[in-house]
Order: C-alpha cells, then structure tokens, then sequence
C-alpha cells in the first residue's frame, strides 16, 4: 500500500503542475515551448538531466557493462565534451537566435531558393524521425519495467480485462520482452495497458502546461529518480556482501583478470584499441546533438539570460556524465555478483537483453516495500520525464514548423491564431506517438536501436556545428548532409553488419559526411552578405567569421579569439569532469591489490583544475 500510494503523490503532483501552468501556456507558441524565455540556469540544466535520465538509459547501462565492461560506457561519458561545448559555446548562441526551434534557425542563418524546403525536412527528420526513434527507446523500457510490475491481469476484474485480451488476441499483436513466464497475450495485453496508461498521464500534464510544466515536474522527477537509484545502489552493494567484498565475490565468479577488464575505466588489454579511439575521438562530435540541437537547444533557449544558458548546460554536465554515472555503475557491477553469467550465456542471441533486464529483476527481488514504490516511482519519473520532453520538443516542430510556416503562411497565406496553434501542438503528440510505438515493436535490444541511431545521427554531426562557426556554410551543405546519412546509413549497415563493426561504420560516416559538407559549401553559391550580417549582429557568432565581422564593423580576430578563449574552457572543464569521474569510479570499485594513489591524484587534479574554467563559466558571454 505504501508503494502505491508514493507512486499516487508522484502522479498527482505532475497532474497538477500542468494545470497550474495551463494559463501561461495557452498564451502563444513561446509561452507554450519556451515558458516565456523566463527559466533559470539550474532548473534548466536539472530538466536536461532529468530527460536523459530515461529508464532505458540504466538498463542500457548495465547491459554495456556485462557485455564489455565500464570502459564501454565511455560511449555515453564521452557525450559530456560536446554538453560543455554547447554550454562554452553554443548555448548562448541559441538564445540570441531568438527561435521556437532549431528547424527556424534556417531561415534566419541561410539564404536561397529552398530555404522553406530545407526547414519542413529538418523539422519532419528531427521532429518525427529521429524523435520517434528515441521515444521507441523509452517504450521499450517501459515495457520491460511493466510486465514484472504491473500485472494487469490481477488488477483488473475479468469482465473488463478479457474483452481486451481477446481484441489483441484476434489483432496479433505481441510486445513481451519475455522475462515473465505468461503467456504472450497476457503478457502484451499488460504491456500495451502499462504504455497507455503512462502515456495518457504523461500527455495530461505535458500537453496542459507545456514547457513550464515540463521542466516543474523534471526537477521533481530528478530528485525522486536520483533518490530511488541510490537506495536500490547502496541495497545492490549491500546483497554483493558490500563494496570490498564486492570485488571479491567477483573475482570468485569470473577470475582477476576478468574482473580487471570488467571494472577498468581505460581499454583492456583484450580489445582492440583502434576501434575505441575512434569511438571516443569522433562519436562525440558526429552525432544529432553536437551544437545542442533538439531539446537541449529549446533549454537553453528557454533560459532568462545568455549566462543562464551556460550554467544550464554545465549543470547538466556534471550531473549527467558525473553524478548520474556513479550510481549506475555501482549497481552495474553489483548485479554482475548478484546475477553471475558464463561463456555460454555471453554466446547467446539474447545475452545483451537479457543483461539489460537484470537492472528491473533486482528491483523486484531486493527491494522493501517503501523503497520499492520510491525506485519504481523514480522509473516511473526517468519515463515520464523523457517522455514529456520528447512530446514537448516533437510538437513545437509540427505547430511552429509544419503548421504555422508550411500549410498556413506559404500554402493558405494566412496567419493562425494563437490559440490555433496551442491546439496543434496538444493534438500533434498523437501522431509522434504512433509512431513511436511501431518503431518500438521492430527493436531487439534498447544497445541495438541506440547504435543505429548513432550511426544515422553522425552524418550530420559536422554541418550543425560548422553552420554556427564558419559562415561560408550554406542550406545546400546541410540538404547534402541529411542525404548523406539518410543514404550512407543504410549502406554502411549493409557493408558493416557486424556490431564488431561499429567504429568502422562511424570512420566512415564522419569521413565522408565532412568532406561532403565542406566540398558542397564551398562549390555552390554563398548565402547573401546581408542575410550573413544580420544573423552575425543577432547572434554574434565566433570562429571564422572574418568577412562577415568586417562587414558589420568588428575586428576579425576578436571572433576567432572568442572560440579559442571558450574552447579552453571546454578543455579544462571535461579534463575535470572526467578525472572525477574516473577517480571517484575508482575509488567505489577499488580491485584488491590496487594502489589508491591513482584514483586519489585523479580527484586532486580534477580539484585543482575547476578555476581554470570556472571562471569562463561566471563570466559574462560576449
């Protein structure tokens, strides 16, 4: 009872946090999307942090561990350089732009015949395509958090369950991820429940409230996600018989020099080092998000003031690459004593789902009654606050984008009314929805979908951020660099099919999306000199922005001094970031026989480090 009723107080706070903030939101689009410009820095960067910290991401995690070890994450740790890019860089960028959505920026910074062309496909891939895509993700967590802890059969008197079962029955359908001895009907029946019934919640607050709402229950959401996640660390840590018998009872299992690739920060000596530079030094930077784009852009341009972006950014950093991190591999490497596996299983289809299901079984076999409802309530918050975002974020392309600039100021020469578009944006989320959830049947794995996804988010990596940093890029390298990975994605799986394959499938796609970007920006027409002066006086771009800066009167060097001046500051602050980061792993996963100077010096440095960029980060943007 104790449980539900904690999961109740969660529920009934986001409910309300919506309808408190419909008034605002019902206002106009910017209102709706971006809370009136009015968030501050923190909020801003703790509602990040609550978005990535999905449910599927622990899951994901953990399987990660089981089937490489911790050095393996550094595909996720590696993503905090181009967090504190965004932050040094380009977060207060997006907030001078002064757009709803990243698909707008283009009629601001390009010019050309198909400018319109290029935002409806810009807003149709991130929108729908790649958001859809992430959202899948999620569902298919939920799908496997449901089936252990929401047995609708049981819950619901047969009168009503049955007609439902049966529907699905004669339809076909079947989502079960297997973990559970019922039978398949049942098993989906529950699972389609569990998805509706958080989706229908999600979308009550979400839709009601937009942005305000989105990011009120966020921070409420991070605190309960990151509390449940502690008590189910320190209660995994404490069934391995506790951090120092941990790694014993792990040695036991699987010998010291498999512990020592299990638990080591840096490549083992088993693996291959080209394939792990080449993820770490590329995967960063040729991805979807490498300038902020989608949500964390719309974050920052929420935020009061530029320097408010920055500190959102930087906060999220920390929270998600150091924070966050700690306590998933704790309970990674816990469940790997908890839930020992052999060769044989490592050879199986299903090991990496398999694996990535350990993290809800633990859940359900360890945790007390209070605690349970706490962790299951902090799931349900990483669900709903991912969920919520995405939702938020795909609607604003499909009001502001789609509607208002496409079918209603270019197809039916009008201008929608404010409360037409509010009304858009509510009902569009059904369709990304959809979607989402036939994406979600076609994935194996939540390890399978996030590595196609990376791949066919990498070709465009280059062209998001070059647009912002040299002004010679135009709308037709950034159409040549959707066709690039849209094209080469597809060939690439084809060539490369192998997961082995993975770092050549990335090498190749950074290759030829950049060469692609930089040969089509510099062979077709320039965008126009006024088009580029009034976006440089708006925005006040850095980097190689020469022409333009002489044009509107300002010194050459100043703009590529200002890139250089924040790029240190990026520097300083991931080396910080990541020495705490692995110090701190060290120490809590500290191998009998090693020596703690290491992991101790880590920590210091990372200390001695901070003012080094702390004072980029109070500074303010110029």
């Amino acid at each position: 009872m104790l449980d539900v009723l904690i999961v109740l107080i969660f529920v009934a706070y986001s409910i309300t946090s919506g309808f408190r903030a419909k008034k605002q939101a019902s206002k106009n689009l910017e209102e709706y999307f971006l809370a009136g410009r009015s968030i501050k820095g923190w909020r801003a960067g703790v509602s990040m942090a609550a978005t990535q910290f999905a449910a599927d991401t622990p899951l994901l995690v953990t399987g990660l561990i089981a089937s490489g070890g911790i050095f393996l994450i550094w595909r996720l740790w590696v993503y905090g350089i181009a967090f504190l890019l965004m932050g040094f860089v380009f977060a207060v960028l997006w907030r001078r732009a002064g757009v709803l959505t990243d698909a707008e920026l283009t009629e601001i910074r390009y010019s050309g015949g198909g400018l319109l062309a290029l935002r409806t496909l810009k807003a149709v891939y991130f929108g729908t395509v790649i958001n859809c895509a992430v959202l899948a993700f999620v569902l298919v967590a939920a799908v496997r958090i449901g089936e252990i802890f929401a047995p609708w059969h049981d819950w619901l008197p047969d009168v009503v369950y049955a007609p439902i079962a049966g529907v699905i029955a004669d339809i076909g359908i079947e989502l079960t991820s297997g973990v559970t001895p019922l039978d398949p009907v049942v098993a989906t029946t529950n699972n389609l429940l569990t998805i509706l019934g958080l989706l229908a919640f999600t979308l009550l607050y979400s839709t009601t409230g937009g942005l305000r709402s989105v990011i009120a229950t966020d921070v409420f959401q991070f605190g309960i996600a990151l509390g449940g996640t502690v008590i189910f660390a320190v209660i995994v840590v404490l069934e391995a018989g506790g951090l120092g018998s941990l790694m014993n009872r792990l040695v036991e299992l699987y010998g010291a020099a498999r512990v020592r690739e299990l638990t080591s920060f840096s490549v083992p000596a088993s693996e291959a080092l080209a394939p792990f530079l080449v993820i770490i030094s590329l995967q960063w930077f040729f991805q979807m998000n490498s300038d902020g784009t989608g949500y964390l852009a719309q974050r920052s341009m929420a935020c009061q003031t530029d320097r408010q972006a920055r500190i959102a950014a930087v906060v999220f950093s920390w929270l998600q690459v150091f924070l966050r991190s700690l306590i998933w591999i704790v309970i990674g490497v816990g469940l790997l004593a908890i839930y020992p596996f052999t060769a044989e299983d490592v050879a199986s289809a299903n090991f990496v789902a398999a694996r990535e299901m350990t993290f809800v079984q633990g859940i359900d076999d360890f945790l007390p009654t209070g605690a349970r409802g706490l962790m299951l309530t902090g799931l349900l918050a990483a669900l709903a606050s991912t969920i919520d975002t995405h939702l938020n974020w795909g609607a604003s392309y499909w009001s502001n984008d789609i509607y208002k600039r496409l079918i209603s100021e270019s197809w039916m020469k009008r201008t929608p009314r404010s409360g037409e578009l509010i009304v858009v944006a509510r009902l569009s989320n059904v369709l990304i929805l959809v979607i989402a959830l036939i994406v979600m049947s076609q994935l194996g794995s939540i390890q399978q979908g996030w590595k196609i996804s990376l791949l066919f988010g990498a070709g465009i990596g280059a062209v998001l951020v070059l647009r912002w940093l040299w002004e010679r890029i135009n709308l037709y390298a950034e159409f040549a660099a959707i066709a690039v990975s849209l094209i080469a994605g597809v060939v690439l799986l084809w060539a490369f099919p192998n997961e082995a394959d993975g770092w050549m499938r990335l090498g190749v796609m950074a290759l030829i999306s950049t060469v692609t970007t930089v040969v089509v920006a510099l062979v077709t027409p320039p965008t126009a000199e006024a088009k580029l002066i009034a976006f440089y006086e708006r925005v006040r771009p850095m980097g190689f922005w020469q022409s333009t800066a002489r044009l509107a009167g300002d010194q050459p060097g100043e703009v590529r001094g200002r890139l250089y001046s924040n790029l240190k500051n990026v520097a300083w602050a991931s080396l910080s970031l990541f020495l705490a980061l692995a110090g701190a792993g060290r120490l809590l996963l500290h191998v009998p026989g090693d020596s703690y100077a290491t992991p101790l010096a880590f920590l210091a440095l990372s200390i001695a480090i901070v003012p080094l960029w702390w004072s980029g980060l109070r500074a303010k943007p110029v």
